[in-house]
């Protein structure tokens, strides 16, 4: 089953979007995305946590 997350679903005004087939992928993308998008973000096991419980089955 394909994941996906949006950035819109964390309530960020973004229209950025990914998909993977699995979770660790899924966390890749969105890492990289942060990193360079939303600096203002601390990635820590709290906000990663957060991020996790966004993603969807489709």
């Amino acid at each position: 089953m394909t994941k996906s997350i949006s950035c819109s679903d964390a309530g960020k005004d973004c229209k950025w979007s990914a998909s993977a087939s699995t979770e660790e992928e899924l966390m890749e993308k969105v890492t990289q995305h942060v990193v360079k998008e939303h600096k203002e973000i601390e990635l820590n096991a709290e906000s990663i946590s957060s991020i996790k419980s966004l993603i969807k089955d489709i």
